[in-house]
């Protein structure tokens, strides 16, 4: 067992874990004697890939699993829905995958119904998460990252015409929680992404691709209106590091180079190794790339887009009307420019840069539900991650009275996967493998007679659906979330496309209601 220090824990945990825990383990674990002659009754708490991908592992490996899927939306998906760039149709191939699991009859969505949290769900369902944990053997907490990381610098939050690249991405992918955002593109032609990571450009990419193109895919209708008013030419995608230790990969990085009629204003060369075919193939494709630049020269092309390393923002200025002017940026300087891991520290050297509009991304961050102090699960704030064991078990803490440290165990039948088991890393290949992991450690966890759930019953979704349904609030199950996807698709004829989402709960629900 790993030892945990009381370092990142809340003080509520603090207070509660020494009394509450125990209670709690005693009260919902039980050893498998009896199961065997029963199957598996599992809760995944959110809908995307992680969920998806977990679910299927474990019907695959576990005979006859029934698994109710819980999200607080009324349509699936998630990330693949919400996140993915518009013009990435193949990414989303996936979803196949996932209607197959869907059309088990041991699988229930239950969509529009929150675990724990009420918060910015739009008038949906709630169910307590200690209700839900008394009715299943297992529950799997894959719900994502919710919550942006910010910079917590001068500006920050006072001046107008800065927003996250997750309230951005959310807002041209239709997610209801951003579909009044209304960014304003026309305040002049510049724009600063801080950040280097994939969604920073996918931004970047927005702000210059022909709408023409964008038109064609599943990006919302007032999306398109914005982008065509946009007044935007000159993208900056800022990060505080080099070219090698850059996070982004090498498709999207192509994907900007080859836009017609943009150009790539040329990074600094004293950043890129001298003999770039010696770098291993990944990073030497990138670096050659990189060094290659646009088709189009960016003295010559209507829109361009650079990559400014070595910055890292300090202050925002703003104009006189509150809406953000400039950006403030630190020189830095790097250990070794050309180890991927090198260190960064700043020169005091300060550099000012126009901004029109400026786009976070650095990243986003998972928070803790409702009830997890209660249950014993424990959160890290700092991180953003449920601690676990590395392959999805969740963590409790333990006194060790032999040696008076804290230790850390699994606590029976909690698991979760993607991103709030990781953190918000990588793309849908390695949040599948990352879901398969746990779903693995669920198939063995119940063939080999560990501790799992035992509350009231495991009866599920049906011994709960009786207090969510009587209440006002709707639940949608999969043939409704059917019901919204054709309406969707027949909204999309309209404007020659595949899609026209809904951007409201309220629209999706009205769809679903359909006969």
């Amino acid at each position: 067992m790993n030892s945990v220090t009381r370092s990142w824990l809340c003080a509520t945990c603090r207070r509660k874990a020494s009394t509450t825990l125990a209670s709690r383990i005693s009260r919902y674990s039980t050893s498998a004697g009896s199961r065997h002659d029963r199957p598996l009754r599992m809760a995944v708490v959110g809908s995307g890939p992680a969920g998806f991908y977990t679910a299927y592992r474990v019907m695959s490996k576990v005979p006859n699993t029934k698994v109710d899927m819980y999200e607080a939306l009324p349509v699936p998906y998630g990330l693949v829905r919400f996140g993915v760039a518009p013009d990435h149709p193949e990414v989303k191939n996936c979803q196949e995958k996932f209607e197959e699991v869907a059309s088990s009859p041991n699988f229930t969505f239950i969509g529009n119904v929150a675990i724990g949290n009420t918060g910015g769900h739009f008038d949906g369902c709630t169910i307590p998460l200690a209700s839900m944990m008394n009715h299943y053997d297992a529950v799997v907490f894959a719900y994502g990252a919710s919550k942006d990381k910010k910079l917590g610098i001068p500006g920050e939050s006072e001046l107008k015409g800065i927003y996250s690249a997750r309230e951005f991405v959310g807002w041209y992918n239709g997610l209801p929680e951003y579909a009044n955002l209304a960014p304003d593109l026309t305040q002049g032609d510049e724009a600063v992404i801080i950040g280097q990571g994939n969604v920073a450009l996918d931004v970047a990419r927005m702000l210059l691709e022909n709408v023409d193109v964008l038109r064609k895919s599943d990006i919302t209708e007032a999306a398109i209106e914005t982008l065509l008013k946009s007044r935007i030419r000159r993208v900056h995608i800022v990060g505080r590091r080099g070219p090698m230790q850059a996070a982004f990969t090498i498709k999207e990085v192509r994907e900007l180079m080859k836009l017609p009629g943009v150009g790539f204003h040329d990074i600094d060369m004293s950043l890129i190794p001298d003999e770039i075919s010696k770098l291993p193939r990944a990073r030497r494709r990138l670096m050659e790339i990189m060094v290659k630049g646009s088709t189009t020269r960016a003295e010559e092309a209507a829109k361009s887009w650079s990559l400014d390393f070595c910055l890292s923002p300090t202050e925002f200025l703003g104009r006189p009307d509150g809406h953000v002017d400039k950006t403030v940026f630190e020189q830095t300087t790097l250990a070794s420019p050309f180890d991927p891991s090198s260190s960064v520290t700043g020169t005091g050297r300060k550099l000012t840069m126009l901004s029109s509009v400026v786009f976070r991304s650095i990243g986003y961050k998972s928070v803790a539900l409702p009830g997890f102090n209660e249950a014993g699960i424990l959160f890290n704030d700092s991180k953003g991650i449920i601690e676990n064991d590395g392959v999805g078990r969740v963590l409790q803490i333990k006194d060790d009275e032999s040696n008076a440290q804290r230790q850390a165990s699994h606590l029976p039948g909690v698991y979760c996967a993607g991103w709030v088991k990781r953190g918000p890393t990588g793309v849908i290949a390695s949040t599948m493998e990352d879901a398969f992991s746990t779903g693995d450690a669920i198939a063995s966890d119940w063939n080999s007679d560990a501790s799992f759930l035992k509350g009231e019953s495991s009866s599920g979704w049906e011994a709960l659906r009786g207090g969510v349904e009587h209440g006002k609030c709707r639940v949608i199950h999969w043939e409704d979330w059917k019901k919204i996807d054709k309406a969707e698709r027949q909204r999309g004829l309209l404007h020659g496309k595949e899609r026209e989402k809904f951007t409201s709960t309220a629209e999706m629900l009205s769809a679903a209601d359909v006969n």
